[in-house]
């Protein structure tokens, strides 16, 4: 009973996630409460995912140049980035570590734009408002551009949608504007069990929502407006990004779902369809416009000339 009560304690926290997606977590909090040791195929398996991961950021950051930062953003958002990798998904990026590499992005005279290159599920809703809140400042400083390259849901379409220009791949998906937490009561299986738990408490709600009773009426209502809370938040945010009425983000834009890249495009939830290496091109394109064209020592002597 010990494994389903630690998966209910980490089914508690508010999620801007898959919910898909969060179950395989929980298969893996399974494996770790039960003390199943991975096989060697899936450690294998887990070595491969860092591998390639690695080469992707490298591959990206390459690829850039320009003057152009490529801060990848892959994996289930912790704020901590404390998850282990999981067989069955790209593992984890914390927003603080993203945060710090947008500080330094910014910070750095050589970087005159930085893209955001996005593949995540989502993940806590910790943290993610407050790194919300640095890429919309950030675009005062430098132009910011992210791309879902292939998936930006939930907490990473929060976070994707405050750069200046996003854009999803043409296989890819973007939206699941929604959060959710879960309550499990176990009481009935403990009671087959013929454990009766009792909880020594102090604080009037402090064992409220607890696994081992059903969820009463006033318990449900407050996680409700928990959920709510973060809700708005994530909705005000989404609105600011996009430049769109909350009414538009909330009854439009998937409502929860993921859109493909034509549907997310005809919702405003994204500024068009391209591949990574063609928002890339269009970048170190803006670039050259923008870029000052030098002038010769022989021209700034006859300006010189001219004015005396």
């Amino acid at each position: 009973m010990k494994q389903p009560l630690l998966i209910a304690e980490f089914l508690s926290t508010p999620w801007a996630l898959m919910p898909e997606r969060l179950n395989a977590l929980t298969a893996v909090l399974a494996r770790w409460s039960q003390g199943v040791p991975a096989t060697e195929a899936v450690m294998d398996r887990i070595d491969a995912d860092r591998t390639a991961r690695e080469a992707r950021r490298q591959a990206v950051s390459s690829a850039a140049g320009g003057g152009i930062a490529v801060l990848p953003l892959y994996g289930v958002i912790t704020q901590r980035g404390n998850l282990v990798d999981d067989v069955s998904g790209p593992g984890s990026v914390s927003t603080q570590v993203f945060a710090q590499a947008l500080r330094q992005a910014l910070a750095d005279d050589t970087v005159s734009q930085i893209l955001i290159d996005i593949d995540s599920p989502g993940g806590s809703v910790y943290g993610v408002s407050e790194l919300a809140d640095e890429i919309a400042a950030a675009r005062t400083q430098k132009p910011v551009v992210a791309i879902a390259n292939s998936l930006a849901a939930s907490a990473a379409y929060w976070l994707g949608a405050q750069a200046d220009e996003l854009y999803v791949t043409p296989g890819g998906e973007v939206g699941s504007i929604g959060v959710w937490q879960a309550h499990f009561d176990y009481s009935q299986a403990l009671a087959a069990e013929g454990v009766t738990p009792t909880l020594i408490s102090a604080g009037k709600y402090k064992v409220e929502g607890n696994p081992y009773a059903p969820l009463d009426e006033e318990a449900q209502g407050f996680m409700q407006s928990r959920v709510n809370d973060y809700y708005g938040t994530f909705t005000k945010a989404i609105a600011r990004g996009r430049a769109a009425p909350i009414a538009q983000v909330r009854d439009g834009m998937g409502q929860g779902r993921v859109l493909g890249a034509d549907a997310a495009l005809a919702e405003n939830m994204v500024d068009g369809v391209s591949t990574f290496d063609g928002v890339l091109k269009q970048m170190r394109s803006r670039a050259r416009a923008n870029a000052k064209p030098k002038v010769s020592r022989l021209a700034q002597a006859r300006n010189a000339l001219a004015i005396l």
